[in-house]
């Protein structure tokens, strides 16, 4: 039989690794503040996949000043660059998902090796559509501390403010950590990109292709180039789109009616990967 027990039982084990995956986002971020005096060997890492916003780096610099700690960075055997052309040049997607299998996934389960392993996950107890990455190892067992111990967002941004990190700066244009070409942007945080890190933006943009002879288009966002996104008039458009919604959602709220997180979700996106957006 597999072992399970709530989380604060198996924290007391010593015969295990207890491990923590970071993203550089929020959740990961706050429950390494929360697990800091619970889990006395815990084993902080950080899959870099080489393709991260500077503000994802200078954020992890800022939780091991404060934790303490070094993250341990682990990466894949080659970039994103090399599996790209292993693919033909064809860009993940939402069904393909090989940059996070292969840049993310490979390396945090050859760096977990065949140990016996307790992963915490930071999913909270607000998020139960959520599983997380659960490991196909024998002998790795995923407890879930948020979403035991009944907390949600606001007690995740109460953690981070109350300890001085707050929320990684990114945050303020965009929902989730990852790459910054990551195919689960929305409209929005691309215009965010293409703001704030126009040299990012232009990169992205250099990895979108058109076969020549079969004229299939192999872009990040399913039917729109980033060369089409960043003309003037559609940058405006998605601006007054997202406004709208907004003013939408407000009413709403106005009318007792459920809020949705204006950032956590989108009509026409599906939920990140969690490896790497927790």
């Amino acid at each position: 039989m597999p072992w399970t027990m709530p989380w604060r039982e198996g924290a007391a084990r010593t015969d295990c690794r207890h491990i923590l995956a970071l993203s550089g986002g929020k959740d990961s971020s706050a429950l390494a503040v929360y697990l800091r005096d619970k889990i006395p060997h815990l084993e902080y890492v950080f899959c870099d996949t080489e393709k991260e916003l500077q503000e994802t780096y200078d954020y992890l610099a800022k939780l091991e000043e404060y934790l303490g700690i070094q993250i341990t960075r682990i990466k894949a055997a080659q970039g994103f660059d090399f599996y790209l052309q292993m693919f033909s040049g064809v860009l993940p997607n939402p069904t393909t998902r090989w940059c996070t299998r292969l840049l993310k996934l490979k390396p945090y389960e050859r760096f977990i090796g065949d140990d016996p392993v307790i992963s915490y996950v930071g999913i909270r107890a607000d998020e139960p559509e959520r599983q997380g990455y659960i490991s196909g190892k024998p002998g790795v067992t995923t407890v879930f501390p948020f979403a035991e111990d009944g907390l949600v967002k606001s007690d995740i941004i109460r953690i981070l403010e109350d300890c001085g990190l707050g929320l990684p700066s990114y945050y303020q244009w965009r929902s989730r950590s990852g790459c910054f070409f990551c195919f689960f942007q929305q409209h929005r945080e691309w215009v965010g990109l293409l703001e704030k890190h126009p040299e990012l933006f232009e990169q992205a943009q250099a990895y979108e292709k058109i076969d020549p002879h079969t004229g299939e288009r192999f872009t990040w966002i399913a039917g729109e180039s980033l060369a089409e996104l960043c003309r003037p008039e559609r940058v405006a458009r998605i601006k007054q789109e997202y406004e709208a919604r907004c003013l939408r959602e407000a009413k709403k709220f106005a009318s007792n009616q459920r809020l949705c997180d204006l950032w956590d979700n989108e009509d026409d996106q599906e939920l990140a990967c969690l490896i790497c957006s927790i």
